[in-house]
Order: structure tokens, then sequence, then C-alpha cells
């Protein structure tokens, strides 16, 4: 226990060390269609879990019972069967559900959550694709009090290269995928903004590489972070 000269505790110095040890590390990743968040999830939570560390591995929309509800309303049916805001309000809810139930316990017993997109993939496709007002968007972060993100990798990647290598299809969960190519292509930008709007936050990555040299990359950026 850290004491002043004269003996006493120093609750003001000791509490953010201490705060800061018992807290796990919330790391998200973000990129269009295909880019491989999935591939470099299972990567990292191998690689990290080699070092002792409780890793939770989640997804969105997605990773609690309700939420996980939700994701069928948005990644299944006709890609035109919500608008915009109708999205962000359901992802919203999703997210909400997501963090009761999931991140926030992880991140207070002191496990590293690896989630699976997060609000930047909102403000990609609501936003950046759809058009969403931004002030929408920020009012509904601050209603659900949404967690920032330690870190977020950012895997950039041709919409047409990553569209071929999704498996959405595959899994009947192929709504956004079958959003025009302009869509797409607003969406990679928007993400391409994020990623330099907060170089304190995120980290590029081009996904065009093969998956090891991703995995070694966000690694690197991982262990570069205090």
């Amino acid at each position: 226990m850290v004491r002043t000269r004269l003996g006493r505790l120093a609750p003001d110095l000791v509490r953010p060390f201490i705060s800061r040890m018992e807290q796990g590390r919330f790391i998200t990743l973000e990129g269009g269609e295909g880019s491989g968040k999935s591939t470099l999830a299972r990567g990292l939570a191998t690689a990290l879990s080699a070092k002792g560390r409780e890793v939770v591995v989640t997804r969105e929309p997605g990773g609690a019972p309700g939420a996980d509800a939700i994701r069928a309303l948005l990644v299944q049916g006709d890609a035109n069967r919500w608008a915009p805001m109708e999205e962000a309000l359901l992802f919203a809810a999703a997210r909400l559900n997501h963090l009761h139930h999931t991140i926030r316990p992880a991140l207070s017993r002191g496990a590293w959550v690896i989630c699976d997109r997060y609000t930047d993939s909102t403000w990609a496709y609501q936003v950046g694709g759809g058009g969403l007002g931004q002030a929408a968007f920020e009012s509904l972060n601050a209603l659900i009090d949404a967690n920032r993100p330690d870190i977020t990798l950012v895997l950039d990647v041709d919409p047409a290269t990553g569209l071929m290598r999704s498996r959405g299809a595959h899994l009947a969960e192929d709504r956004f995928e079958k959003k025009g190519d302009e869509f797409h292509q607003r969406v990679r930008q928007a993400f391409l903004t994020i990623a330099a709007r907060e170089p304190d936050r995120c980290v590029l990555i081009d996904a065009s590489q093969s998956a090891d040299t991703v995995l070694a990359l966000a690694l690197s950026a991982i262990e570069a972070r205090p």
C-alpha cells in the first residue's frame, strides 16, 4: 500500500493505478464486409490467452441474449428493410443489452474484451453509408453511455475484394452485403475518416495482406499501447 511521507494513505494517488490494474481492456475490430475481423478476433484471442489473460470474444449486433434476438432483424431480410435511423435505434438497443450483460461485467472482472464491430460501425454504415445525421448518432451513444474502446483496429480492404470474401450469404446474414457498391464505398471512406480523425485510439491495418501478417500487426499495435 502506498503511503505519504507521514505514513498516511494516499488514496488519490493509489486509486487510478488500482483501477487500471483491476479493469480489463476493450479492443474493437472495425472494417467493411469481408475485411477479416472474425479471423483476427480468433487469432488475437489465442495469442492473448497464451499470456494468461482472460479473453472474451464477442460481436455486434449480438453478444447477449437480447442483442442476439435483435441481430436477426438487422442482418437478415431485404436490404431496404430498415431506414438508417431505424437501424441505428435497433443497434443502440442491442448495444445497451450487450454492454449490460457481456462487455461491462467482463471488463469489471479484468478480462480483455475483443469485440467484432462496435459504435464505429454504426457511424460508418448508418451515418457514412446511409446518411443518418451526426447529432442523432451522438445522442444515441450518449443515451446508452457507450464505453469508449481502449484501442480500435480498423481493417481496410477494397469493398469488391471484401464482398467476395464475405460469408454472410452462407449464413443468411447478407442484408448489408446486398446494398449497392456505392454504399460500400461510402462505408469504407467512413472507416478511413474515423481512423484519421482518432489516431490516439485507432490503428489502420491493410487487410489485403495475409491473416498471419494482419495478426502480427494487430498484436504489435496492442502491445504498443499503454
